[in-house]
C-alpha cells in the first residue's frame, strides 16, 4: 500500500488535545554553547527526527463516522524549519527580549492541519544564556512529555563521549528500600489501607468532577480568570537550581525531589501573592494541576521500546491530573517552619497517589466520549485546566552534558503552551541542575517579581534544611 494512504486511529487523548476547544503544544528549548550552524538542519531532520516515529510524518484527518486518524504523508522538511531574522549587533539582553517575544508569538500561532504537527525554530543570536537556541514546537497530540522527550533524546549524544547515548537517572537504593518497606507495611495493614483508599478515591473523584463542571479557583494575583487567556501573549522566565541543593532539602525531609520543588513553587507563589495583594493571600485557596505520568516505569525507554506492542511504556499521552491545593501562608512557616510547605505538599501528593481516582476519572471520560463524543471530553478537560490557578509539569533530562551533531547543549527547558491558565511551570533536570520555566500572562503577572519570590522561597527553605540535617 502507498505510504500516503497508511493510517491508524488517533488515541482519545490525542483527539482531546487537538480539538475545537483545546490545542496544546510543548515547546522545548536547547541552548547552544557555540553559535549554531543551521546549514545542515534539513539533513539533520531527515536523518534524526523523521525516522523516530510515524507521528512526525503524519497529519490528523477525519475518517469514517467522524473518527480522527493519523495519515502518513510526504514531509517537506523546509516547511518545518524556521530561522527568524533580527537586527545584528544587539546586546544579549535585547536578544533575550526578542527570544521571549518570539517564543510567545510562535506559541500563539496554530499549526496548519495540512502538515505534520511540529516545527523547529533556530534562533541564531547570542542571548545572556546561550550562543543560540534550538526551539522545538511539538503538538501535544503527538505524545506527552515522556514520549516527546524520549524522541528528542534519541537525537542526542553525550558531549564527553559521542559514542554513548545520554544517561538518565534511575531509581535509587533508598527509593527501592522505601518501596520494600511500603510493601511490608501494606501486608500488615491491608484493611486500614483499603478504607483509606476508598475514602481518598471518593473525595478525589468528587473534587475532579466539580473542578470540571462547577467550582473554580478564586481570582488572585496568579489567576486572572480571563476568557481566552490561552491566546494572550505571555512572558517566559527561567530559574536554575543546583540539583545538589535540592537533594539536600530532600534528604533532610525524607521526601521526593518532586515534593521539594513543588513545595518551593507553592511557597514562592504565596510570597508573590502576599506582596501583590498587600497581605491578603490567605483569603484565596488556589490549586495546582500537577501532571502525573501513569506509566508503570521509573526511567525513559528507547523509542523502539515505546513503539513495541504490549510494552509497559507505550508512546502516546498517558498522564493524569492531580489537584493539589496550595498550603496556607503564616508567620510561623515563613520564619521558623518554612519546610512545612514541603511536608504539607508531600502529604497531599502522597495521599492522592494512593487514590484510585485517576483510574475512575479515565473511565468517566471514556463514558462521556462514547455517549457525547471527544469534543465533550475536551470541553471538560478545558474547564478542569481553566478552573485551576496553575499547571506544573515535570520531565527528567540527561545526567551529563549532551550534544546535537557535535554542538554542545549548554542548557535546556520546556514550557506547555495553549493552556487556559495565567501561570504554567515546566520543570526539567539536566546536567546536575534543575530548570524551572515559568510562563506568565503578560500585563497581569510580574514575571520578574514572581521569579524573585520563588528564588527567595528556595533560599529560605535551603537555610532551614541546612539547620535540619538528615
Amino acid at each position: 500500500m502507498d505510504q500516503q494512504y497508511i493510517s491508524e486511529p488517533v488515541s482519545p487523548a490525542g483527539q482531546y488535545l487537538n480539538s475545537s476547544v483545546l490545542s496544546i503544544s510543548i515547546i522545548n528549548v536547547w541552548e547552544a554553547k557555540e553559535p549554531i550552524d543551521d546549514s545542515q538542519a534539513v539533513w539533520q531532520l531527515r536523518t534524526h527526527l523523521l525516522p523516530i516515529s510515524p507521528r512526525f510524518s503524519s497529519i490528523m484527518v477525519i475518517g469514517k463516522h467522524g473518527k480522527k486518524r493519523w495519515k502518513r504523508v510526504q514531509v517537506i522538511p523546509e516547511e518545518h524549519v524556521k530561522v527568524p531574522v533580527f537586527p545584528t549587533g544587539l546586546t544579549p539582553n535585547l536578544y533575550d527580549e526578542h527570544l521571549e517575544n518570539y517564543i510567545s508569538e510562535i506559541a500563539m500561532e496554530p499549526f496548519p492541519q495540512s502538515r505534520p504537527l511540529w516545527e523547529i525554530h533556530i534562533f541564531k543570536y547570542p542571548t545572556s544564556n546561550a550562543a543560540g537556541n534550538w526551539i522545538f514546537k511539538l503538538h501535544h497530540s503527538l505524545g506527552d512529555g515522556f514520549s516527546l522527550m524520549g524522541a528528542l533524546l534519541s537525537c542526542l549524544k553525550r558531549a564527553d563521549d559521542p559514542s554513548l547515548p545520554p544517561t538518565l537517572p534511575s531509581l535509587g537504593l533508598n527509593a527501592r528500600r522505601r518501596n520494600i518497606e511500603n510493601q511490608r507495611n501494606s501486608l500488615l495493614s491491608t484493611v486500614s489501607k483499603f478504607f483509606s483508599l476508598a475514602s481518598n478515591t471518593i473525595s478525589d473523584i468528587f473534587q475532579s468532577i466539580t473542578k470540571s463542571t462547577l467550582i473554580k479557583d478564586d481570582q488572585s494575583p496568579i489567576w486572572s480568570g480571563n476568557d481566552g487567556v490561552e491566546f494572550s501573549p505571555f512572558t517566559t522566565t527561567t530559574i536554575t537550581f543546583s540539583l545538589h541543593d535540592i537533594k539536600q532539602i530532600k534528604l533532610s525531609l525524607n521526601v521526593t525531589i518532586n515534593d521539594v520543588i513543588t513545595g518551593i513553587i507553592f511557597f514562592g507563589s504565596r510570597l508573590y501573592m502576599e506582596e501583590v495583594s498587600k497581605g491578603k493571600s490567605n483569603k484565596t485557596d488556589p490549586t495546582a494541576l500537577v501532571l502525573l505520568n501513569t506509566r508503570m516505569i521509573r526511567s525513559y525507554k528507547s523509542v523502539q521500546e515505546m513503539l513495541r506492542p504490549n510494552t509497559n511504556a507505550p508512546w502516546g499521552n498517558l498522564f493524569a491530573f492531580l489537584h493539589v491545593p496550595f498550603p496556607k501562608l503564616s508567620d510561623t512557616n515563613i520564619s521558623s517552619e518554612p519546610l512545612e510547605f514541603i511536608r504539607e505538599t508531600h502529604k497531599t501528593i502522597k495521599r492522592k497517589r494512593r487514590s484510585a481516582a485517576v483510574y475512575f476519572m479515565g473511565c468517566f471520560y471514556e463514558i462521556i466520549r462514547k455517549v457525547r463524543g471527544h469534543e465533550a471530553v475536551a470541553k471538560l478537560i478545558y474547564k478542569t485546566i481553566k478552573n485551576s490557578s496553575m499547571g506544573i509539569s515535570n520531565i527528567i533530562g540527561p545526567v551529563e552534558q549532551v550534544a546535537f551533531e557535535n554542538q554542545i547543549i549548554k542548557g535546556m527547558y520546556f514550557i506547555v503552551v495553549g493552556v487556559p491558565q495565567s501561570v504554567s511551570i515546566g520543570i526539567l533536570s539536566y546536567n546536575e541542575s534543575l530548570r524551572l520555566a515559568v510562563t506568565a500572562e503578560k500585563n497581569f503577572i510580574d514575571a520578574q517579581k514572581f521569579k524573585a519570590s520563588v528564588v527567595n522561597a528556595f533560599e529560605i527553605m535551603f537555610k532551614a534544611a541546612c539547620k535540619n540535617p538528615p
